[in-house]
């Protein structure tokens, strides 16, 4: 997986089915991880444990995964939140806003904090 932005951007904004960052917007799911941002095709209705390989291959490097389930507050499946408390990685799961402003928040206090975030499509 290559980061399409490498480093670790504020996310500017999001709606219209993307993200704004770092003076660029991207249009679909995102992760925010310590070596980058990347694109992330994903549907928070599916989610499964291989969506989040990247997020444990930085695992040294991330103690919070805040995951951003759209505009509605779903509840991840239970295998994959069991899954985030054998890693070591606490997952905390909101709605894509409240994950947005969470993070940024976070990565100024410069907290080992990454973001899965699924696009919504109405700016909120």
């Amino acid at each position: 997986m290559t980061a399409f932005y490498p480093g670790r951007p504020q996310i500017d904004a999001y709606g219209s089915g993307g993200f704004r960052f770092a003076a660029m917007s991207h249009r679909g799911s995102i992760l925010a991880l310590p070596s980058g941002v990347y694109d992330w095709p994903v549907n928070a209705k599916e989610l499964a444990p291989g969506d989040f390989s990247a997020v444990f291959n930085e695992r040294r490097d991330i103690d919070l995964l805040l995951l951003g389930m759209g505009s509605v507050m779903l509840r991840p499946p239970r295998a994959l939140r069991e899954i985030f408390e054998g890693s070591g990685i606490m997952l905390d799961f909101m709605t894509t806003g409240a994950a947005v402003s969470t993070y940024n928040l976070l990565l100024g206090e410069r907290r080992k904090v990454a973001a899965a975030l699924i696009a919504v499509e109405t700016p909120v």
